[in-house]
């Protein structure tokens, strides 16, 4: 069964829908009459099938698709000066923008790619939004065409300036891709990965931090998974070696005329012996 929506001027969409099981099988997507086809397939299961999550406790719960505003909006607080962040925003073609300009892209960047980790990842939070986590799950990743439509990512081929653009599509998003895999090797695909992690000023010093953290470490302890991430900010390592997590290397990004570090760092589960990449 086929049929055509149009959800927002300039995008439609083709999709085809198999009757028997009600599922969605492939679309064909228009944005400014640019057209990108795609085909839907299973997720990869591992194991004995998807991850059980461990029961909410110390107030952490899970963001659902309503909330992803206030989610992101915690998230834009938590790096309103982060270099890394900045990095797509501050960039030559764009200096006639107002720090509002700026200020809105910043948010609606988080938003995306909130939003994007509710459809296909895990966001969790503590309190009212005073701190977020943005966790993609072992086996998962949000670079389907249908994730990128439904979460607003395929804009950002037009609020991106030409530079802001090349640095975020050209340089940073396959470097991180790369660094994740030679950091891993074949386990790549077998680790939680921590996108993001982010406390409001108003919520720092309360230990949101460590409850979003340890609600995916414990588990990655029972399943004897390994957990990634990215460190933008000097002053976090020290924190996240608390937890586990061990510097593996430093990255850059160049094209600002200055090295903008990210601090990659990997964490063992726990009783089992450091494991290294490919």
């Amino acid at each position: 069964m086929a049929k055509t929506f149009s959800p927002v001027t300039p995008v439609s969409c083709n999709y085809t829908v198999d009757t028997k099981s009600s599922t969605l099988k492939s679309a064909n997507i228009r944005v400014n009459e640019v057209p990108a086809s795609f085909r839907i397939l299973k997720q990869k299961t591992n194991g004995a099938g998807a991850t059980v999550l461990p029961p909410l406790t110390d107030g952490v719960r899970v963001v659902t698709a309503a909330e992803y505003k206030q989610a992101a909006e915690c998230l834009a607080q938590a790096f309103g000066q982060d270099d890394v962040a900045r990095y797509f925003i501050d960039v030559p073609d764009r200096e006639h923008w107002t720090e509002e300009q700026k200020w809105a892209l910043h948010v609606e960047i988080l938003e995306y790619i909130t939003y994007a980790h509710i459809l296909k990842g895990l966001v969790t939070t503590v309190g009212d939004f005073e701190a977020v986590a943005l966790w993609m799950p072992p086996g998962q990743n949000m670079d389907d065409y249908l994730t990128i439509f439904r979460s607003g990512m395929w804009r950002l081929n037009y609020r991106l300036s030409s530079e802001g653009k090349r640095r975020f599509f050209d340089e940073f998003l396959p470097l991180l891709h790369d660094t994740m895999h030679s950091a891993l090797g074949e386990r790549e695909h077998d680790a939680w990965y921590l996108v993001y992690l982010g406390t409001k000023p108003s919520g720092r010093g309360k230990g949101h931090a460590r409850k979003l953290i340890e609600h995916v470490t414990k588990l990655a302890d029972r399943e004897g998974r390994p957990c990634y991430l990215e460190s933008s900010n000097e002053t976090n390592p020290p924190i996240y070696r608390k937890f586990g997590f061990e510097e593996t290397r430093r990255i850059n990004l160049q094209r600002g005329g200055r090295n903008i570090p990210l601090d990659i760092m990997v964490r063992e589960p726990a009783g089992m012996e450091k494991k290294g990449g490919a």
